[in-house]
Order: C-alpha cells, then structure tokens, then sequence
C-alpha cells in the first residue's frame, strides 16, 4: 500500500516549494519585490553604472509580466531556471537578458556593456584580456555571417563551442551564493 517509509519526488518539490515561499514572504511581506529589494535581498549595493544596468536588466528579465515587480512565482521560475534548467532554457534566457534593447538580437556594444558588468560585479581579478578584446574575440568567434550582430541561432550556438564565452555567462549569473544565503537565512529580522 505504498511507500510509508520514504517521500516521493512531488513530496519533496512540494516541500522545497514550501520552504522557498516561507523565505520569499519573510523577505518581502507584500509578495512583490522591487528593483531596490531585488538589490537588498541579494546584496547587490553601491555598484557602478554599468553593472547597475546589468542588475536591472536582469530585474526586467525576470519580471516576466512586466508589472515592475517580480513576485513569487516569477521568483520560483527564475530559480528553478537557473539551478535546473536545461542548457538550452538557459542560453536562451541568457539572449533575452543580454538583448537589452530587445530587437531580436546582441550588438557588440550590447555584449561589451554586459561583459564590463559582469567584471564589476565579480571583480576583474586574473582577467587577460580587456573587456574590448574579450568582445571582439566572442564576435569573432561566434558572429557566423559577420553582420556585427549574434542572432539567437548564433549564440547559442557560439556559446556551446567557445569555453570563455559560456564560464562568463555562468558566472554572470552563479546564484549558488544566493541559493546559500536563500537557504541559510534566519527569521530573525
């Protein structure tokens, strides 16, 4: 008469997912996160301009309604994507971020900026190119018809077959950090 020992996978889902919404509600009472909370919950304060741009590029992205806020669904999504999604989701969802203008496809100017935030962000210790040189090569590489634009197509491609390209998009957005804090977090506040 089943299992009375063990849990299934849906129980521990259920569990996770449960956990999960204890923090975000404790974290953020109304159930909506601002850009500024985005910020504060992930410690991500006093940065330069062009990382700023990044972390709110990044608030846009997962704000999948555009409403300005993400609440806890759009929080659960982005999670699960990133620390479960499949390669091909992410690099997908990696395209929509750095697309900042949203035309459909990443100009150099585009990944240059993302590229300088990202080193902002994670420091530029042990870097041997500049961020100049880094985006020419990742064009260089992986801009197939030379128009000075990666098309989704393209960069998809790209990334699977250039190593550097594909370790900085994964550091741009390691949330294993976050997931830790998330996890470690006390309701003392």
């Amino acid at each position: 008469m089943g299992n009375s020992t063990g849990c299934t996978v849906d129980d521990l889902q259920a569990v996770e997912m449960h956990l999960w919404y204890k923090k975000f509600m404790t974290e953020c009472p109304s159930g909506q996160l601002t850009l500024h909370e985005f910020k504060q919950f992930f410690g991500l304060r006093g940065l330069d301009a062009d990382a700023n741009a990044y972390i709110e590029q990044m608030f846009r992205t997962f704000d999948m309604n555009k409403d300005g806020y993400i609440d806890f669904i759009e929080y659960v999504a982005a999670l699960s994507l990133v620390m479960r999604g499949k390669m091909e989701h992410k690099l997908r969802w990696y395209f929509k971020l750095y697309d900042v203008d949203g035309n459909g496809c990443i100009d150099r100017h585009e990944l240059l900026n993302i590229i300088k935030a990202i080193r902002a962000i994670n420091g530029n210790e042990n870097q041997e190119l500049s961020v100049e040189e880094f985006t020419n090569r990742v064009f260089d590489k992986i801009d197939v018809n030379g128009d000075g634009e990666l098309s989704l197509e393209e960069f998809v491609a790209g990334a699977r077959t250039d190593e550097d390209f594909m370790e900085v998009m994964m550091k741009s957005l390691d949330l294993t950090h976050i997931v830790a804090m998330i996890h470690n977090r006390r309701h003392s506040i």
